[in-house]
């Protein structure tokens, strides 16, 4: 038996609507929003991540200078490790609480020693940002009679340029005392040459061009002698340096 096409019945499809040039097409408007710090204060380094008790010792010592009782968040701060003493200074400084970092600074260095003047040089750059010139002086004069962390030539550097563009000419002959006292230019410390031209440039700058000269002169008899310098030379040299320093403080 045959069937015949013409009992089949025509499908017929929705046409889909014509899009005429005149047909307005809903526009989609996207404002852009800029997330950042509502102040001045720098971003966070990469890779700086602070532990809980870093956050914690941070967030104790701003209630406690708040209250005007800082000296009471001492003690925790004594149980942290270096590591956490160490972001807990630069994240103060960060944030321009220069008060709170020389405060944690003292626990750093009577706790972990020697000292680490590239830490000291960003807390004298962030005294002098904020104003707090004569907090310098104060900070250098507490270094005074600590042993260790001067041999370190390209950290040194950074302190005297610190002090030096900060202008503070007492720190920078408390800093030259230190040095002559631990045995700068001697057998045992060699002088650097850049530390000795920072320093002798920052110090003729500042008005004290007699120990300006003792600094390049320890220089020449250091790089340019045959010889090492006799103890006895050295020894009466720096009497008459330190001679010198204590009538310029």
């Amino acid at each position: 038996m045959s069937i015949s096409l013409s009992f089949i019945p025509s499908l017929t499809l929705p046409q889909p609507p014509s899009l005429s040039r005149n047909a307005t097409v809903p526009r989609r408007w996207f404002s852009s929003i800029r997330c950042g710090p509502r102040d001045n204060r720098g971003p966070l380094l990469k890779g700086r991540i602070l532990s809980s008790e870093a956050i914690q010792s941070i967030q104790s010592l701003k209630r406690a200078h708040r209250t005007g009782s800082l000296s009471l968040s001492l003690p925790p701060l004594r149980r942290l490790l270096k590591a956490d003493l160490l972001a807990v200074v630069r994240e103060l400084l960060r944030q321009d609480h220069c008060t709170l970092a020389v405060h944690v600074l003292s626990t750093l260095r009577s706790e972990y020693p020697p000292l680490d003047l590239t830490l000291y040089a960003d807390v004298v750059n962030a005294l002098a940002r904020n104003g707090e010139r004569e907090e310098i002086d104060r900070l250098i004069g507490e270094m005074e009679g600590i042993e260790g962390g001067y041999e370190k030539d390209k950290a040194l550097a950074k302190l005297i340029r610190a002090v030096m563009g900060a202008e503070r000419r007492e720190a920078a002959v408390r800093i030259y005392g230190m040095m002559r006292e631990g045995g700068w230019g001697s057998e045992s410390w060699e002088a650097d040459e850049y530390v000795a031209e920072v320093l002798s440039k920052g110090l003729r700058r500042l008005g004290e061009e007699e120990l300006a000269a003792h600094v390049a002169s320890t220089l020449r008899s250091c790089c340019h002698s045959e010889k090492p310098i006799q103890k006895h030379l050295y020894w009466g040299n720096i009497i008459s340096v330190i001679g010198l320093i204590k009538r310029a403080l």
